[in-house]
């Protein structure tokens, strides 16, 4: 099975890196500088050299072919202006699924932001982000060529993770460590019945397989 990853580079998206070729996947990751490619190689995925901002949908696509999954994992970063939350948490996102539509690939995963919302009011930065993620949510969502599944995680934290988590389509606020994450997307990623649904993430009491398990119905 190949994954290719978007935010290659992001700090989930190399946990989530290490996790799947640890089960055997073949794993790509689309970075945007080539001096990142080394700590993909470390957490054993192929660096894919393309900058999401600035290329075409063909160009996405040829290098979505053949893949099985495409995960989102991109994002502006905190220190990022308004402009770059609608290019890369909007733009980008929005990109990447119809590379995918365009590649034939139907496995389709996004990692969001609890509280995003399309129409989230207000203009700080902080705003533009959870609009933007909600508008890039909403347009996936609504693409019959993906069966993709949207999870928003809390506040996201470095401790170590500890397997628990709450997931559910409605979670209330809360913190989850990075891993938790990573360890999430993991097993949605085997679970295709969590197509079709918007889930949130915090820290919880239940086995990460355990609230996947859950939520896909089994």
């Amino acid at each position: 099975m190949r994954i290719v990853i978007a935010g290659g580079h992001g700090q989930i998206a190399l946990r989530l890196e290490r996790l799947l070729t640890a089960r055997g996947y073949e794993v790509a990751g689309i970075i945007r500088r080539s001096e990142q490619g080394d700590d993909l190689r470390e957490a054993g995925a192929e660096p894919v050299l393309l900058d999401l901002e600035s290329a075409t949908v063909e160009e996405v696509a040829a290098h979505l072919q053949g893949a099985d999954a495409a995960v989102f994992a991109a994002g502006a970063g905190p220190g990022s202006g308004a402009a770059r939350k609608d290019t890369v948490d909007k733009g980008a996102a929005i990109l990447f699924a119809d590379a995918a539509v365009r590649a034939g690939v139907r496995r389709f995963l996004v990692a969001s932001s609890i509280g995003a919302d399309a129409k989230h009011e207000g203009n700080e930065v902080f705003d533009v982000y959870l609009r933007a993620k909600g508008e890039a949510d909403k347009y996936i969502r609504g693409l019959d060529a993906l069966d993709s599944t949207v999870l928003r995680p809390g506040s996201l934290t470095d401790d170590p993770g500890t397997g628990l988590v709450r997931l559910e389509a409605h979670t209330g606020r809360g913190a989850v460590p990075r891993d938790d994450v990573a360890a999430v997307l993991a097993e949605l990623l085997e679970t295709p019945a969590t197509a079709g649904l918007t889930l949130e993430l915090i820290s919880g009491s239940a086995p990460v397989s355990v609230a996947v398990k859950s939520v896909a119905g089994n």
